[in-house]
This record gives C-alpha cells, structure tokens and sequence, in this order.
C-alpha cells in the first residue's frame, strides 16, 4: 500500500466559472467535496493575470479547508508578497509564462539561485513552507538542497507527454524521476510530483515509493465533469493505494 498522498488542484473548477463571468461552480465547494472525498490537501495557483483561481477564493479557502492548502506563485518578489499575505500552509515557486497553457517547465536553479535564494527566505521569515518546481535533473535537485526549501517538486509534464506512446524516450524520463528522487532523498529533501498526471500514467510515479505528495488537478476534474467530483477523487486515491 502506498503511503503518498493526493493534493487536488482545483483551479479547472475556476477556469469553468471564469468562462462564462459567473459565480459558479465555486473552488470553494469543490474543495469540500475533494477532501470530504479524502484528498489530503487543496492546490491553487494563482497566477498573475488572473485567469482561474483569484484572491477572494484563496482568502476563503484559508479560512475553510480542513487540511492543508498549497499555493503556487510565480517566482517572482511580488506573487512571493501576496502569498505572505494569504498566508498559505505551503508555497511552491514556479516558472510563469503569461502565454504558457500550462507550467512548461521547472525553476533552473543554477541560473535563477541568487533570486531564489531571497525568495525562499521571505516566504520562511513569515512562517510558510517553501516548495521548488525543479525538472528531475540531478544539478537542480542539489541547488535545490543547497537552498533549504522545505520540498521540491519535481515537473511530471515530460514524462506524461511520452507517457501516451511507452517508447524509449519516456523510460530514459523516468529513469530520469527516478534518479531525480533517490538523490533527493539522499539530501534529505521531501519530494512532491506534479504536471499532467493522470489514471493511466500514474502508477509507474506512485512505485517510487519516496513522494510525499502528489499534486493532481486537470484529470481529476476532467473526471469530475463525467462522474463527479467525489467519485473522480476517490477513483485516483483507490489507483494510489493498491499501486
């Protein structure tokens, strides 16, 4: 039985309420839904423009969720300020592409740490735990550690983009988020996953034993539109136990 547990991002939830300019359906309702349905945490990301979750949501999910909630942010001074102020359980910096249709790839590390550096510090000084969006390369895992971030979380989106064929490529990724992991674990890093997982790519990632936390949005909500939203979250805790 595997020990990882599920985040469920919500922001699909907000994307079809921001489509028509309406009130509904509300993240909020669909955050009580997910962790009445047993999901260990709620993930938002609020972006810069906008476009899906929005403040007022997160200022009520704070004062709502009963487990924990997760916020991602650009990694940037000012998404880093406001994250202070809604005052999350943890914050994962990402890369942030206004065009992008969703998170390309990880933070580097190498070139960005001075910046990162200051971040993570900000973020630490007003009691949030820190998450890093790193690609599954052992240079980024260990600028990773060097920099005291409380968990890394390493992007899934090349690995689920092979993951549709099985061919060689895809094996040498997850070798790869294999490798990723033992070394992180090594660190004594705690280690999420994230970015286009789904019920057909993710057992091979659950296998790996070490990861925490698993963070799944748009499959689980995909599956919602069909089955429902306690039925889509119970689905994919019923795939992470018995893989």
């Amino acid at each position: 039985m595997a020990n990882t547990l599920l985040n469920v991002n919500i922001d699909h939830i907000a994307t079809i309420r921001n489509v028509r300019n309406t009130i509904f359906p509300d993240p909020v309702q669909a955050a009580f839904i997910a962790e009445q349905a047993g999901a260990s945490g709620i993930t938002v990301h609020l972006r810069e423009n906008h476009r899906h979750i929005n403040e007022r949501d997160i200022k009520i999910l704070r004062q709502t969720i009963q487990t924990n909630l997760n916020l991602e942010v650009a990694a940037n001074e000012i998404m880093v300020n406001t994250a202070c102020l809604l005052k999350p359980d943890y914050c994962c910096l990402v890369p942030e592409n206004r065009i992008e249709i969703t998170t390309e790839h990880g933070i580097n590390l190498v070139t960005e740490y001075n910046k990162i550096d200051k971040l993570v510090n900000i973020l630490h000084n007003n009691n949030i735990k820190v998450s890093l969006l790193i690609d599954p390369l052992i240079e980024q895992v260990e600028m990773a550690a060097k920099l005291n971030t409380d968990y890394i979380e390493l992007n899934t989106s090349t690995y689920t983009t092979l993951s549709k064929h099985r061919n060689d490529e895809f094996y040498i990724e997850l070798d790869n988020i294999k490798q990723a992991v033992s070394f992180a674990t090594s660190l004594g890093l705690l280690i999420n996953v994230g970015h286009g997982l789904n019920y057909h790519n993710i057992t091979p990632i659950i296998k790996l034993n070490q990861i925490k936390v698993l963070h799944i949005g748009h499959s689980i909500i995909s599956q919602a539109v069909i089955y429902g939203l306690e039925y889509a979250v119970k689905q994919m805790l019923q795939i992470i136990k018995i893989s």
